[in-house]
Parts: C-alpha cells; sequence; structure tokens
C-alpha cells in the first residue's frame, strides 16, 4: 500500500483547504492508488514527462524524487530527459538535468 499523501494539507491546507483535499486524497489517494491499470513507476514517468514538457521545474524537482520512490533509476531519469529534449526542448534538459542530480546524487542505479 502506498505511503498516504499529506503534501496538499501540509503546504496548503489552511490557504486552500479544498484543494488540498482534492490533492491527497483524490489525486494522490484515488488515481494514484489505480495500480491495477498503471503501476506507479509509469505514472511517474508520464508525470515528469508532462511536468518537463510544461517546464514546472519546482514540481519536477519533486516528481523526480516520487519517481526515484517508485523504482525509477538515476539512468532511466537521465534517459527520460534525453528523450524528451528533442521533442519538448533542449534548454528544459539542461535545466533538468541539475534536478535529477539533487535528486539522485551519487546514486547510479538508485
Amino acid at each position: 500500500m502506498a505511503k498516504k499523501q499529506t503534501a496538499g494539507r501540509d503546504n496548503l491546507g489552511k490557504l486552500a483547504p479544498q484543494f488540498a483535499a482534492l490533492n491527497d486524497d483524490v489525486l494522490f489517494g484515488e488515481v494514484w492508488a489505480r495500480e491495477e491499470q498503471l503501476c506507479a513507476k509509469n505514472r511517474s514517468m508520464i508525470t515528469i514527462a508532462a511536468l518537463f514538457s510544461a517546464g514546472q521545474f519546482p514540481q519536477l524537482k519533486a516528481h523526480l524524487a516520487i519517481g526515484k520512490e517508485h523504482g525509477i533509476t538515476k539512468e532511466e531519469a537521465v534517459e527520460i530527459v534525453t528523450q524528451l529534449a528533442f521533442y519538448c526542448g533542449w534548454p528544459k534538459a539542461w535545466s533538468t538535468f541539475p534536478l535529477i542530480e539533487e535528486v539522485y546524487g551519487d546514486d547510479n542505479n538508485e
């Protein structure tokens, strides 16, 4: 069972409680929990690609960390970004590689 998501309530609970509840309970509690339809690792890859293409780097860093928890290796993260660079933009790749370094550090296979 996946750990309960509380980022919405932790970060936005006072400002936007309904949004926080939707984030934690619906997006992460229901949609991400549909592992029979699509495993968490694949959901992470899709989410990383979407955030990369939109240039949403703060959320991208957070989802790289979530992807790492879901089994995406550093090498796979680098390959995802390399592939996307040709479709979404070279500068975005340059901006993402440092995020991968921050999330994975010297880990080559974690």
